[in-house]
């Protein structure tokens, strides 16, 4: 049974002279990863993976009695640091990232309070010199005419 004919006869008739697409485009809900960031994950994916990968070839070594299990299960407890690096080495890539090119975020309101009370006794010591250059002003000019 074809698609057209499950939608019902109505549905295809009302679109018999467009054409099907096989790919439509959705827009992405996501912004892209930074490549070194991408980078950076892809490696610690493999990385995990051939951790596990290694640490079940350990435990069925294990299982069997091999000579070989020993090894395998020092070598994946190595592999294990390895791989929690890696995934460290992405959330420290990213944070870089972000911090190198400025990824816009939003302050927070204790960002903005502190931001507004150093604006105010910016303004407060502004306010204060021009009072204190006014008053030195007319006490010159009081000096000079006394005398």
């Amino acid at each position: 049974m074809d698609t057209d004919e499950r939608r019902g006869a109505v549905q295809a008739a009302d679109h018999a002279d467009e054409p099907r697409q096989l790919w439509v485009e959705e827009p992405a809900v996501r912004r892209r990863m930074a490549d070194p960031v991408r980078t950076a994950a892809v490696r610690a994916v493999i990385i995990a993976s051939l951790t596990l990968i290694q640490a079940m070839i350990a435990f069925l070594c294990t299982l069997a009695g091999s000579w070989l299990a020993f090894p395998m299960v020092l070598s994946s407890v190595g592999s294990t640091v390895v791989a929690t690096w890696a995934v460290l080495d992405v959330w420290v890539t990213r944070q870089v990232w972000n911090q190198r090119h400025g990824v816009v975020s939003i302050p927070s309101s204790t960002a903005r309070a502190l931001r507004r009370e150093r604006r105010w006794a910016r303004r407060t010591a502004r306010a204060a010199a021009r009072q204190s250059a006014r008053i030195r002003r007319r006490e010159g000019a009081g000096r000079l005419s006394q005398a």
